[in-house]
């Protein structure tokens, strides 16, 4: 840490360094305590009995003019010394204290300098960290349990929630390839084998279409997840009140049509309102309905119920299904990861309750997942009762 730096003229400038103000505030502070302490041992110094006036008494007084003059002289004379030693004090304290401000000084300036020293070594380790050596840390053995040792643990600590979601993001860029990759090759292998085919008719040709249209509208699908799990990660910036009932009696009317016929749909909405996006809120919802469905095996049911339990606006989904491990609960909510012992029926990506999670946070709602009486999965969320929501 260099207290100067050059400029390109030749001159020189100071550079403010902490340790430079660290030793200059030591100097400062020595300096004035040191001139207080002089001053007011000189105070006490002038102010003694010692330091007064020389007073001489004799025990016959007589008008001799001889003596008189013999005691003015001797006042006179122990006036000056008196001052003269005052004067003598002032001065040598004086030189002392610019001495020992000069030795704080350079003291302050080794001291500041191994206090310092690890933040300098913590400096120059984070310079090395980058996006490709995130694993490593700055480890700082030998540090007493002080402010710098919280200060090294802490960026440790936030390094590794950094190394965390560059591998989580790096999971999710190459699972989101592969599975943009997939329909793109099954569409090329369709149309690749109807080109192949001598003399297709009209019927195999309508097939082959109809076949490309399906994958096409599976990767739109697919695009507009990642699309929403985009935008619902990046928080929310409009809100409006509403009420979740509504949300929820909207959403499955328009999922009626995708509900297996032996599937049961038992709803029970009671009045929740809330703050919240209604487009994502919406999302939300259709996405847990949408997962009941597709995970609830032939003859089972779904139960969606909302309300004010504890004064919290809330929505739950229950549905019957394959049992679901409770350690295999928290991936769930990761991007891509899909049950082992899907349905027949089950088809998706594996986005569904990653965006359920993601627009869950930036609404500030909390999500609870349970497993279900019958299998399968009870996840209920529950809003904030008041204020507007944003990014955790």
């Amino acid at each position: 840490m260099s207290a100067t730096a050059s400029e390109p003229g030749g001159r020189f400038r100071i550079r403010w360094s902490a340790r430079l103000r660290l030793t200059l505030l030591y100097g400062t502070l020595f300096l004035v305590s040191g001139a207080t302490l002089l001053a007011v041992t000189y105070l006490l110094v002038v102010q003694s009995p010692a330091s007064k006036g020389t007073q001489l008494t004799t025990r016959n007084v007589s008008n001799d003019p001889a003596r008189s003059q013999l005691r003015t002289d001797i006042s006179f004379v122990a006036d000056r010394e008196r001052q003269e030693a005052q004067r003598t004090l002032l001065t040598r304290s004086g030189i002392a204290l610019g001495i020992m401000t000069g030795v704080s000084g350079g003291l302050g300036w080794v001291v500041a300098g191994r206090v310092l020293r690890p933040v300098r070594v913590m400096t120059e380790r984070a310079r090395r960290i980058s996006a490709h050596n995130l694993h490593e840390r700055l480890a700082m053995p030998g540090l007493p349990d002080d402010e710098l040792k919280n200060l090294g643990d802490t960026f440790d600590g936030l390094l590794a929630r950094l190394d965390a979601a560059f591998d989580a993001q790096r999971r999710f860029v190459a699972n989101a390839s592969h599975e943009l990759r997939t329909p793109l090759t099954l569409q090329r292998t369709v149309i690749e084998v109807a080109l192949n085919t001598p003399d297709p008719d009209a019927k195999a040709l309508r097939a082959v279409c109809e076949r490309a249209l399906a994958i096409g509208e599976d990767q739109e699908r697919l695009i507009e997840a990642l699309l929403t799990l985009a935008s619902s990660q990046g928080g929310v910036f409009r809100t409006d009140r509403l009420d979740l009932a509504e949300v929820v009696a909207d959403v499955v009317d328009e999922l009626e049509p995708t509900r297996p016929a032996d599937v049961t749909l038992d709803m029970s909405l009671a009045r929740a309102v809330t703050q919240g996006n209604t487009s994502l809120v919406e999302r939300l919802v259709g996405n847990l309905v949408g997962n009941a469905q597709r995970y609830t095996n032939p003859g089972g049911w779904i139960k969606v119920s909302t309300g004010l339990p504890g004064g919290l606006p809330q929505v739950r989904v229950v549905n019957s299904g394959p049992v679901v491990p409770r350690d295999v609960i928290p991936s769930l909510y990761q991007p891509f990861q899909r049950l082992g012992h899907r349905s027949a029926r089950a088809r998706g990506h594996g986005l569904g309750l990653s965006i359920v999670a993601a627009i869950a946070s930036a609404h500030r709602a909390r999500i609870t997942t349970e497993q279900g009486p019958e299998g399968g999965l009870d996840i209920t969320v529950t809003f904030p009762r008041t204020g507007s929501p944003g990014p955790p």
